[in-house]
């Protein structure tokens, strides 16, 4: 290699020094031959490792680019949960407004609380709320939500309270149905499955499916007359049995609850 680059030298000094034209012509046509090879050796291996510097520049500007745009996704993702969230609490506030609208409340004063706490277990079935004693909500006042009865403030303090659904399993609700609400029964709750049987319906008592149970005034009742509580599920008659087994499921759905209203109403003693 040495020898090639003093070959070199000395053909560009004999070029410039303008003497034997056609010799340095010679040898720089033989030293091209040459280098040329050589060259392109050399640029063989240059060009891939140049190419790879280039793509991992590229790689990390596209690794970049998509963490961009991730970030701008996820944004975009959260806005409109947070709009859909502020929508189903629109509606869910909207339909509550319906029902103080229905006969049942017959003008009864209501207060209206929000949601905290969730606590159901394997029997149990309740709900922290944001409202107390000191906003007008106490202990034994019937709590509704969208579509229905939702259950029965069971603990008060200042400023929050606690509601058993009607789903817990120690809960019961007595239920009219039928045509001219002909026909009682009572409802227990069986868990936070959300599922509610209907109890002391004698057989052959005509119960459809879909049919809507209310709440009943009579004595001894926990709630005012006339809120709707559930729908039929499912009825059935086992060979032998003193009543029918009828499935129901409460027409307020507990489990999306963000809003309810507290009805300021008590038992007659």
């Amino acid at each position: 290699m040495l020898i090639l680059v003093l070959l070199s030298l000395s053909v560009i000094t004999l070029d410039q020094s303008g003497r034997t034209h056609h010799l340095t012509s010679g040898i720089k046509s033989l030293a091209s031959d040459i280098f040329s090879p050589i060259r392109s050796g050399v640029n063989a291996i240059l060009d891939p490792i140049g190419n790879v510097f280039a793509g991992v520049v590229h790689y990390n500007s596209v690794v970049a680019e998509n963490h961009e745009l991730q970030q701008a996704l996820a944004r975009l993702r959260l806005r409109d949960d947070a709009r859909g969230y502020q929508l189903r609490q629109l509606t869910e506030l909207q339909q509550l407004l319906a029902e103080n609208r229905l006969p049942y409340l017959q003008q009864l004063p209501t207060v209206l609380a929000q949601q905290t706490q969730i606590g159901n277990t394997n029997f149990a079935a309740t709900i922290d709320i944001d409202k107390g004693r000191d906003d007008g909500v106490d202990v034994g006042m019937p709590v509704i939500g969208a579509g229905g009865l939702v259950g029965q403030v069971t603990f008060a303090a200042h400023h929050t309270a606690t509601v058993t659904l009607i789903t817990d399993g120690s809960s019961k609700v007595g239920v009219s149905f039928g045509k001219g609400n002909a026909y009682t029964a009572t409802l227990d709750g069986q868990g936070p499955s959300g599922a509610l049987t209907a109890d002391f319906v004698l057989p052959g008592t005509p119960v459809r499916r879909g049919e809507r149970m209310y709440t009943n005034n009579l004595a001894g009742n926990d709630f005012p007359g006339g809120i709707p509580v559930a729908y039929v599920t499912g009825v059935r008659t086992p060979p032998g049995a003193s009543q029918e087994t009828v499935d129901v499921k409460p027409l307020a759905n507990l489990g999306a609850l963000s809003y309810v209203e507290v009805v300021q109403w008590s038992p007659s003693p």
